[in-house]
C-alpha cells in the first residue's frame, strides 16, 4: 500500500487504525509525534489545534444557499451517475464539494446506505472545510491542493474514526482554478489502491465536461458575431476574412492574435492600430456582444486598409458546423480552436470608448470601420480575428505574461555570484507582477557559503522587497523563527510550495505571532511560501504576499513562484559554493601574506590588501630586513584567480624571501624567481608546459646608510616616488619580462632616495580597469601623492584607496608605502687598511675607542673578538685593500670587506687542526652572520646584541 505522499505504509495499519490512533492520542496529549505521522496529516492536526477545534465536535455549518445547478454540478452529475453504477453494491459513497468545501452532490454504492448515515454524510449543503470539520478528505484536499488520503484515526474528529477517504481537487482546464473536490468515502476495510486511479479518471472526466461548457459558450458567441454581421450588411455578408486576402505573414498573424487576446480580456468597445513589421498598420476593433443564450463576450475584427475585400461567408446552419472550426477534440482549449491566427506577444495601449462614441485611427476611419466626414478611405479587407469571453481572454493574457515573466527571470536572476544579491534579484523580478511583497529568509550558514545543518534553526531575514517600504515585516538581518504550523514551516518541512489564498483563516500563520500578523493583515491578504531547494539541499524560504490586487494568489501563481524559486535556488547554491570557495581562497591568501612588519628603522611602512569582488587573486607584498641595516621591499602579482593563484603566490613569496635573505641583488632575485616559475609550469601535470602560470614582481632594496635604492622589476607597474618637497615621479625603470618566460635578463637601477621620501609600490589592480585609462589613473595617483610629503604612510595608503582604487575592483590590490629614514652618520664608523697583519691591532684599538664613544662598553669584548677574526681572515685569505665598518643601529653590526670572491664556510675543526676555528667563534659571539657579494669582492658581516651577547 502506498500513501498519497509516496510513503509506504504497512498493510493493515491504517485499516485497523491502531498506528494512527496511538499517534493521534499522543498528539492530543501534547507529545511530539513528528516521526510517526505523515507531514500533511500532522500539519492539519496542528492547524486544527491552533483553530481551537475539538475532536468531539459533531456539528458542521450548513448552507441552504448553495447553487444546485452550478457549472461544477452540471459537469459532475453524469460522471457521478456512472460512478454510482460502477460501484453499485459497494459501501463507497461519492461526494462533490465546491471550492469552499460545501458538499453539492452525494451518491452511494448502496442506496440503502444513505438511510443509516447521519445527515452530515448524506445531505448536500454541509461545509467540510478544514477550519470547521478538522482533518478530512475534502478539507485537506483544498488545503494541500492535491490528491489526499485520510485513514481512520488520521481524521481529527471522533465521528470519522471508522472511515477512510480519498479526495482530489477538480480544476477548470482553462484557468487552472480549483472548482471543487471529488471525494470517495468508505469503511477502513474497503481500502484498495485502485481507488486512487479511479478518482483521477473521474476528476479528468469532470474537467473535460467543464471545458466542454466553455467550448459551447465560445461557439454561441461566434454564431452571434456571424448573425450580427449578416444583419448589419443586409444579408449574409459578414464573416471571417481569409488569410490570403489579408496577405498576412506568420509574424503578422502572431502580432494580431496577441493584441486580440489582450483586447478580449479588457472587454471594452475600442479600436487600436497595430503596426506590422512591414510598415502596414492594421486596425483591431473590439466589440462587446451577447449571444442568443445570454453568453457575454467580445469579438475582435481586423481592418487592413488598402487591401482587397474578403469574400463573404454564409451563415452555418448549426453551431457545430462553423466554417473553419473542426469538431472540438476532448481536452483542447476553446481559444485554440476558435482562433484563425496564432498567438505571441504585443503591448499597445488600448483606449476606452464609451458606448456610441467613434474612435478614428488617425487616417480617416472610425472605430466601426466607417469613413468620417472629411476623408474617403481606400477599400479594406476586414474579418474576424478572435472571439471569446473576457475572463477566458484574461486567462490567455495572464498565461502569456507568465511566460514572459519566466523568460525575464531566467535573465535577471543569478547575474552575480553573490548570495544576497541573487536573493534580491528574485524579489525584484517577482514584484509587482507576481506579488506585491517578497521576503526571503536564508540560514546564516548559507550566507557564509556553507550548508545549513538545520534550515529552520538559524534563518535570517535576507531580503524584504515590495511596492512600499512601510509594512511591518521582520527587518533584514533579524532572526526569523517559523513554527511548524505556519505556511513557511510547512513548506520547509514538506519541501513543497504552500498556498494560503486567505490569510485571515490561516490558523497556523495567525498563531505564530498574533500581534505582528494582525498588523500585516491590514495590508496583505494571501501568501505563497516556497522552499529554496537546490541539489537536494534546503537553502531557505521565499514568501510571496499579495496586497493591492483583490484577487488572491492562486495555483497558477504558486506554479510560477515555484519556478522562480527553483531558478533562484540553483543560482543561490552556485553563489553559496562560490562564496565557500572564495572564503577558503581568501583565508589561504591572507594566511600566506605577512602577519606583521619586522622591527627596523630604515623605513616606516604601511600596507593594504584588497581582494577582488569577483574572485581572489595572487597579489602579495613583503618587507624583508637585510644585512647592513638595509631593507627589502617586495610586491608581486600571480596571473589568474582562485586557489591555484593563491597557492602559487605563497610559493613565490617564500622563494622570493629566501633569495632576498641570501643578499642577492634585485636583478638576481628576479632571475631565480623566473627560473622557479618556469619550473612550476613544466611540473604542472595539467599545464603540459604551456606556461599556465605567470607573475610580475618589483623588488627594491633601500640602504639607509647611503640613502640609495636599488630596484628591478619583472613586467610590474613602476613605483611612485614622492620626494620631501612633494614632487612625484615614476622612476625610469626597465620593465623587464614577466616571470616565467625564461632566458631574458633583468636590469637593476639605483636611484637616490633622500630621507623622508615615500616609495609607493602597488599591483596592477590599483590602476588597470576596463573602464579607465591607465595613463589617466597614474596622473590621478600623482595628484593624490603630490604636496603631502609629511603625510604618514597609513594616511597615504587610505588616500590612495579612496581616490584611485576602483569602486568595484575586478582584480586584487596590494599596496605598500614606505617612508625612508637615514642612519645618523655619527653612528657609522669606517676604516680602510692594507692587507697587512700589522694593522689588525690598530683597527681593533680604533674600534674599541669608537664603541666607548657610543657607550657600548658591554658589547666591546664580543665586537673586538669578531673584528679581530674577520680582519685576520681577510688579511690571510683575501686580496687588495680591506674595508672595516661599524654600524650602530638596533644591533651593532661589524662588516669586513675585501676584493676576493672566495666565500668563507663554517666548519668544525678537528682537535689536531691549527686553524678553522675563526668563523665558528664569530658564529658563537654574534646573533647572526653572513656574506654578501659586492661588484668587486665580498663582505662578511656579523651582528652583536647591545647587551654584550
Amino acid at each position: 500500500m502506498i500513501r498519497s505522499d509516496g510513503d509506504p505504509m504497512a498493510p493493515g495499519r491504517a485499516a485497523e487504525g491502531m498506528g494512527p490512533a496511538r499517534f493521534r492520542e499522543r498528539f492530543l496529549q501534547g507529545e511530539p509525534v513528528e516521526r510517526g505521522v505523515r507531514a500533511s496529516i500532522l500539519g492539519s492536526w496542528q492547524r486544527c489545534r491552533s483553530l481551537g477545534l475539538s475532536p468531539d465536535q459533531s456539528d458542521l455549518p450548513f448552507r441552504e444557499d448553495f447553487d444546485p445547478d452550478g457549472r461544477i454540478v452540471r459537469a459532475a452529475e453524469p460522471v457521478l451517475d456512472r460512478l454510482q453504477s460502477m460501484l453499485s453494491g459497494s459501501e463507497i459513497n461519492i461526494s462533490v464539494a465546491d471550492a469552499n468545501g460545501t458538499v453539492l452532490l452525494r451518491r452511494f454504492g448502496q442506496v440503502s446506505l444513505a438511510s443509516s448515515l447521519p445527515a452530515i454524510q448524506r445531505v448536500p449543503g454541509f461545509v467540510f472545510a478544514e477550519r470547521f470539520a478538522g482533518t478530512n478528505g475534502i478539507g485537506l484536499a483544498l488545503a494541500e491542493r492535491q490528491l489526499i488520503r485520510v485513514y481512520g484515526a488520521e481524521h481529527f474528529a471522533e465521528r470519522s474514526q471508522a472511515n477512510a477517504c480519498v479526495a482530489l481537487p477538480v480544476r477548470d482546464p482553462l484557468s487552472g482554478r480549483i472548482e471543487g473536490v471529488l471525494c470517495f468515502g468508505y469503511p477502513r476495510s474497503v481500502e484498495t489502491p485502485a481507488l486512487g486511479a479511479l478518482i483521477r479518471r473521474a476528476a479528468e472526466a469532470v474537467e473535460r465536461r467543464l471545458l466542454g461548457q466553455s467550448s459551447a459558450r465560445e461557439r454561441a458567441l461566434l454564431l452571434a458575431y456571424l448573425a450580427g454581421g449578416a444583419e448589419a450588411a443586409g444579408g449574409p455578408h459578414g464573416g471571417i476574412a481569409d488569410e490570403p486576402a489579408l496577405d498576412l505573414r506568420p509574424r503578422d498573424r502572431a502580432i494580431l492574435m496577441e493584441k486580440a487576446a489582450e483586447l478580449i480580456s479588457r472587454a471594452q468597445l475600442a479600436a487600436v492600430e497595430v503596426p506590422l513589421p512591414d510598415g502596414r498598420r492594421v486596425t483591431l476593433i473590439s466589440r462587446p456582444m451577447t449571444s442568443a443564450s445570454g453568453v457575454q463576450g467580445v469579438a475582435i475584427e481586423a481592418v487592413l486598409p488598402g487591401a482587397a475585400s474578403s469574400e463573404p461567408l454564409a451563415l452555418p446552419r448549426h453551431a457545430d458546423e462553423l466554417p473553419g472550426i473542426p469538431a472540438a477534440p476532448a481536452g483542447v482549449p476553446a481559444l485554440s480552436r476558435l482562433a484563425r491566427l496564432s498567438v505571441t506577444s504585443l503591448s499597445t495601449h488600448v483606449p476606452e470608448v464609451a458606448p456610441g462614441q467613434t474612435v478614428t485611427d488617425g487616417k480617416g476611419s472610425t472605430a466601426d470601420g466607417a469613413p468620417d466626414a472629411y476623408s474617403e478611405p481606400p477599400p479594406a479587407a476586414r474579418g474576424l480575428v478572435l472571439v471569446g469571453e473576457p475572463h477566458v481572454g484574461a486567462y490567455a493574457l495572464a498565461a502569456r505574461l507568465r511566460l514572459e515573466l519566466l523568460s525575464e527571470a531566467s535573465v535577471r536572476i543569478g547575474t552575480t555570484l553573490d548570495v544576497r544579491r541573487t536573493a534580491k534579484e528574485l524579489a525584484e523580478t517577482a514584484v509587482p507582477r507576481l506579488a506585491d511583497f517578497v521576503t526571503i529568509d536564508l540560514p546564516e550558514a548559507v550566507l557564509r557559503g556553507e550548508e545549513a545543518a538545520d534550515p529552520l534553526g538559524d534563518l535570517r531575514r535576507t531580503v524584504v522587497h515590495g511596492i512600499r517600504d512601510d509594512l511591518p515585516f521582520t527587518p533584514v538581518g533579524k532572526r526569523t523563527d517559523f513554527a511548524p504550523t505556519t505556511p513557511q514551516g510547512r513548506s520547509l518541512t514538506s519541501g513543497q510550495a504552500v498556498l494560503e489564498p486567505d490569510l485571515k483563516v490561516a490558523a497556523g500563520w495567525l498563531a505564530q505571532d498574533p500581534e505582528h500578523t494582525e498588523q500585516l493583515l491590514a495590508h496583505v491578504h494571501s501568501l505563497i511560501a516556497v522552499p529554496l531547494v537546490a541539489r537536494g539541499v534546503v537553502l531557505g524560504i521565499a514568501s510571496f504576499y499579495r496586497a493591492q490586487d483583490p484577487a488572491p494568489l492562486g495555483d497558477d501563481d504558486r506554479s510560477l513562484a515555484r519556478e522562480f524559486a527553483a531558478r533562484a535556488a540553483l543560482s543561490i547554491d552556485n553563489a553559496r559554493r562560490y562564496t565557500h570557495e572564495r572564503i577558503m581562497v581568501l583565508a589561504l591568501q591572507r594566511r600566506l601574506l605577512p602577519h606583521g612588519l619586522p622591527d627596523q628603522d630604515a623605513v616606516e611602512v604601511a600596507h593594504r590588501y584588497l581582494p577582488a569582488e569577483a574572485d581572489v587573486g595572487g597579489d602579495w607584498y613583503d618587507v624583508i630586513p637585510l644585512s647592513g641595516t638595509r631593507i627589502g621591499l617586495l610586491v608581486g602579482d600571480v596571473v589568474g584567480h582562485g586557489m591555484l593563484s593563491a597557492a602559487t603566490m605563497g610559493r613565490l613569496r617564500t622563494a622570493a624571501r629566501s633569495f632576498a635573505e641570501l643578499d642577492f641583488p634585485p636583478d638576481e632575485v628576479l632571475v631565480h624567481l623566473d627560473n622557479l616559475v618556469g619550473r612550476l609550469d613544466r611540473e604542472d601535470p595539467e599545464g603540459e608546459g604551456a606556461g599556465i602560470i605567470g607573475a610580475t614582481c618589483l623588488y627594491a632594496i633601500y640602504d639607509p646608510t647611503s640613502q640609495r635604492c636599488l630596484m628591478a622589476r619583472a613586467g610590474h607597474p613602476p613605483p611612485a616616488l614622492v620626494c620631501p618637497d612633494g614632487t612625484v615621479s615614476y622612476p625610469d625603470l626597465p620593465a623587464g619580462p614577466p616571470l616565467g618566460l625564461g632566458g631574458l635578463p633583468f636590469d637593476a637601477v639605483e636611484i637616490d632616495l633622500p630621507e623622508h621620501s615615500q616609495l609607493v609600490l602597488y599591483t596592477d589592480g590599483l590602476i588597470e580597469d576596463r573602464q579607465r585609462d591607465v595613463d589617466k589613473v597614474l596622473d590621478q595617483l600623482r595628484e593624490v601623492l603630490a604636496h603631502h610629503p609629511e603625510r604618514a604612510p597609513e594616511d597615504t595608503c587610505q588616500a590612495i584607496l579612496d581616490a584611485v582604487a576602483p569602486a568595484h575592483p575586478c582584480d586584487d590590490i596590494a599596496l605598500l608605502v614606505a617612508r625612508t629614514h637615514a642612519l645618523d652618520p655619527r653612528r657609522i664608523a669606517t676604516w680602510e687598511l692594507p692587507a697587512d697583519p700589522a694593522h689588525v691591532g690598530e683597527v681593533r684599538a680604533s674600534a674599541l675607542r669608537q664603541l666607548a664613544d657610543w657607550g657600548l662598553d658591554e658589547a666591546a669584548f664580543a665586537a673586538e673578538l669578531i673584528l679581530s677574526e674577520l680582519v685576520t681572515n681577510a688579511v690571510r685569505h683575501g686580496t687588495g685593500p680591506i674595508g672595516v665598518r661599524l654600524l650602530y643601529d638596533r644591533t651593532l653590526i661589524c662588516e669586513v670587506s675585501d676584493t676576493s670572491n672566495t666565500a668563507p664556510h663554517l666548519r668544525r675543526a678537528a682537535a689536531t687542526d691549527e686553524g678553522g676555528r675563526g668563523l665558528f667563534l664569530v658564529a658563537q659571539l654574534s646573533q647572526t652572520w653572513g656574506t654578501r657579494y659586492l661588484p668587486e669582492g665580498k663582505l662578511i658581516w656579523a651582528e652583536c646584541g647591545l647587551d654584550g651577547g
